[in-house]
């Protein structure tokens, strides 16, 4: 079992940046399918981005594409979420997530077997 320790969040200002990491536990990580999620008071948790276990593929939803970036370091056991041109509405607590099942890129949470322990951003307008 993967362990997964969430860190970068924090307040900033619209238009602003942020970067997440999230941190794995143990050396398989590069079998896992990495994701990053968040959820708003008040909503269900929403996919933000999703990477394959290589890196080489990716895929955002529309409402972050342009401005956000998941990236991963196999040889670290990291995934990381560069957030630029943050808005309010990007305000949530982010969890990343792995996805045990080999080879697919999935975007709703049900799928994903481990869980970080989220981290707060907040975007001031």
């Amino acid at each position: 079992q993967v362990q997964l320790v969430v860190s970068g969040g924090g307040l900033v200002e619209a238009g602003g940046s942020l970067r997440l990491s999230c941190a794995a536990s143990e050396g398989t990580f590069s079998s896992y399918t990495m994701g990053w999620f968040r959820q708003a008071p008040g909503k269900e948790r929403e996919f933000v981005a999703v990477i394959s276990r290589s890196g080489g593929g990716t895929y955002y939803p529309d409402s972050v594409k342009g401005r956000f970036t998941i990236s991963r370091d196999n040889a670290k056991n990291t995934v990381h979420l560069q957030m630029n041109s943050l808005k309010p509405e990007d305000t949530a607590v982010y969890y990343c997530a792995a996805d045990a099942n080999r080879g697919l890129i999935r975007t709703s949470p049900t799928f994903y077997d481990y869980w970080g322990q989220g981290t707060q951003v907040t975007v001031s307008s």
